[in-house]
């Protein structure tokens, strides 16, 4: 699922590079360096998040077996952006523009990776007896009882998050102000999803927040300073903000 949330959002951002004064295939040409960037940040964060509890102990090359699980959305959201802005240097594009170009693929993306997520049984709620919990089989870590389908949840929020940003992409007046608009808008969509989790064994910012609310904050807090620094790079230009 992961592998067609990638193709997916690659293929729905083709129309928007047009409309970035792009070709149709620099989408397609992102695609090394965004699955490159997103592999190592998303195993790299785990490793060092999860060193005692999964590898302390262990042969070093369990490191690299990324087949057995093991990858954390934000350390590949890092190591994509890391990616996509080696590629926009070597290819002379603006960082700015390809963050509004990709940012709506993202989410889409996402989509597939958290309902890929609910198949693979990861990533579960916490117990309830609400009418649509979920069941998972008896072996599963929630022993078949009721549980959030909290992957659902953030699969249906990351949907809608989609169709607002690439209907944005249409109507936007500063370069970068999708891009922001997607890191606010999933900061907010995890922070609320996270509190459904019930599969954490550690938690965040001395105890009181998930490890995914933790990085929400940063993407919350990453994204109004890039708002705020694109409104100031506006006025300085001499441009007014409102079109």
């Amino acid at each position: 699922m992961v592998a067609a949330g990638f193709l997916v959002g690659l293929w729905s951002a083709r129309g928007r590079a047009v409309r970035e004064g792009f070709a149709p295939e620099l989408a397609v040409d992102f695609g090394p360096w965004l699955l490159v960037g997103a592999i190592v940040g998303a195993r790299l964060l785990y490793v060092v998040s999860y060193w005692d509890v999964a590898f302390a102990g262990k042969p070093w090359w369990e490191v690299f077996m990324i087949q057995k699980g093991g990858l954390v959305y934000y350390g590949g959201f890092v190591g994509a952006v890391c990616g996509a802005a080696i590629f926009c240097r070597k290819r002379g594009i603006s960082f700015l523009k390809a963050g509004d170009l990709l940012a709506p693929s993202i989410a889409l993306g996402q989509v597939f990776g958290r309902i890929g997520c609910y198949l693979n049984g990861c990533c579960y709620g916490f117990p309830t007896d609400v009418p649509w919990a979920c069941h998972f089989p008896h072996y599963h870590e929630t022993h078949g009882i009721g549980v959030h389908p909290v992957q659902l949840y953030e699969a249906a929020a990351c949907f809608g998050l989609f169709v607002v940003l690439a209907l944005w992409h249409r109507r936007k007046q500063l370069d970068g102000e999708v891009f922001a608009g997607y890191m606010a808008g999933y900061g907010l969509v995890r922070s609320n999803t996270e509190r459904f989790r019930g599969d954490y064994s550690s938690w965040g910012f001395g105890e009181r927040f998930t490890p995914g609310q933790s990085f929400s904050l940063l993407l919350l807090a990453g994204a109004i300073c890039l708002g705020l620094w694109l409104i100031w790079r506006r006025k300085r230009a001499g441009g007014s903000v409102l079109q």
